[in-house]
């Protein structure tokens, strides 16, 4: 979502490069794009006004560093200014002393409040908090069965007690059974309006009231920009909140609700929503925020995730097989599925310094894409041959089974073996990489050097219609794979 920023901000540091120091007169253009920047970002106009004086303020005192250039401190008078501006540091999730800790959840109706309750129980379990979710929307039609169906999926029990009885009885009782079940946490659920009514605030109100809730998170959609800040001052106003979760972070939206909403609310943005799996959620940290805003990645978020997904003992064998060149398909189409659990190939690259922007959408599908194809003809592949790639390279009729099992031609198979070895080789030489990577990431170089063949479904096959009949069918060309960007 930061793209755009990003790029924008680029310009800036454009109009600082070449110069001998940061001085008052050549630093105004880089204020103006700034500026300009952040407005069309739907950053809120009086935080703008106060960034670029904060920024000019700091810029113009700061005294020249040896050996650095004026553009790169200037950018990092930049990146400390967007921290403060969100907030400095984490603010973690309340822990009552006394369980259960109490989450009353609060929104507008559309913004992924229910969704948002799932994933912060998710979150929490992986924290080995136990959780109750209570369903207290009356109101929106399914929303009681779309939080028992997301309960079962993360394995999270669920009090409801149906649409004929008051919220506000609802999530007392959902509390009390929290604490006859020995419960820590408790997630309530509420019901939101398309905008904010007196009845809703009257209710939510209520509901604070009785059950007295350690945490009052407010749920806010990215995608309103500036206005997520207003709707969070006008809920701490009437209802008082503790923090704000924001959703659909992943989306097209331009940066400004992130940008704004500590600043003008004054409440803390407590975790982000990255994606409409229920495991996209994330802590909010100002500070690597603004590395990504920046282009400069965020590597800590990255080591989490993959932290979360790999076993160390796994990664220890995996090395081992890399180091004596016995890394195989089976092993590649694990690291595969481990990388997708992380979360699309678009936002891990993201993560990763000096790639987030390197890297167009169109080139990033692509990638995707091929990590498909990769993982159809592996699929096709018997157990014999996925442990012993030499097999293919030796075999055209092997090669041409596989490739008509996974909807391929007998050049893609044979593509995937060469590049596969290749890989291998060059992974044996590199001997380290992320844990439990082997040397490298799926998608990425080196690893993405395998998915450079066309790899084109054959015609007639699962969908793809033979527009010709029984007529002979041209050969595909062969596309320009993300393997060789």
């Amino acid at each position: 979502m930061f793209d755009a920023l990003a790029d924008r901000l680029e310009e800036a540091w454009k109009k600082l490069r070449g110069q001998d120091k940061i001085s008052e007169s050549n630093i105004q253009d880089a204020l103006k794009e700034v500026r300009r920047a952040l407005l069309n970002a739907d950053v809120n106009l009086q935080v703008v006004k106060d960034f670029i004086r904060e920024v000019e303020t700091k810029a113009q005192g700061a005294s020249v560093i040896s050996g650095v250039r004026p553009d790169q401190q200037f950018i990092k008078i930049v990146h400390d200014e967007l921290v403060a501006v969100m907030g400095e540091s984490n603010v973690p999730l309340a822990k009552a002393e006394t369980a259960p800790t109490i989450v009353l959840m609060a929104g507008l109706q559309g913004t992924g409040k229910t969704t948002a309750s799932a994933k912060l129980a998710l979150h929490l379990r992986k924290h080995d908090r136990s959780t109750l979710l209570v369903a207290t929307d009356i109101y929106r039609p399914a929303a009681i069965d779309q939080l028992k169906t997301l309960g079962e999926q993360i394995s999270v029990p669920v009090f409801e007690m149906g649409t004929d009885t008051d919220p506000v009885e609802i999530a007392r009782l959902g509390v009390e059974q929290a604490k006859a079940d020995g419960i820590n946490t408790v997630i309530v659920d509420t019901a939101g309006r398309l905008q904010i009514d007196t009845d809703m605030m009257a209710e939510l109100a209520r509901i604070k009231d009785t059950i007295q809730p350690h945490e009052t998170l407010l749920v806010v959609d990215a995608m309103t920009g500036q206005e997520a800040a207003t709707l969070t001052n006008t809920f701490q106003e009437q209802i008082g909140i503790t923090g704000a979760i924001l959703t659909k972070l992943d989306g097209d939206s331009r940066g400004g609700a992130a940008l704004s909403v500590r600043r003008v609310s004054g409440a803390p943005i407590k975790f982000v929503g990255t994606g409409e799996k229920v495991e996209a959620l994330q802590p909010f940290y100002p500070d690597r925020m603004a590395s990504r805003i920046l282009g400069m990645g965020d590597v800590l978020t990255l080591v989490e995730k993959a932290a979360e997904e790999v076993d160390l003992a796994d990664a220890e064998k995996m090395q081992e097989k890399i180091l004596s060149a016995k890394f195989d398909f089976t092993d590649f189409l694990k690291q595969t599925r481990l990388m997708k659990n992380m979360g699309s190939l678009a936002g891990v690259m993201k993560l990763i310094p000096g790639m987030g922007n390197k890297l167009s959408d169109e080139d990033l599908q692509k990638g995707e894409t091929q990590l498909k194809r990769a993982e159809s003809m592996i699929s096709s592949m018997t157990i014999e041959e996925r442990q012993n790639p030499d097999l293919l390279a030796s075999s055209p009729s092997r090669r041409r089974r596989i490739a008509k099992g996974a909807g391929y031609e007998e050049t893609d198979v044979r593509k995937l073996v060469s590049d596969f070895q290749k890989m291998r080789t060059l992974m044996q030489q590199m001997g380290q990489g992320f844990p439990g990577m082997g040397g490298g990431m799926p998608g990425m170089n080196p690893l993405a050097g395998m998915f450079g063949g066309g790899g084109q479904p054959r015609p007639g096959f699962r969908g793809y219609p033979s527009p010709g009949g029984k007529k002979k069918q041209k050969k595909h060309k062969k596309k320009k794979g993300f393997g060789q960007l």
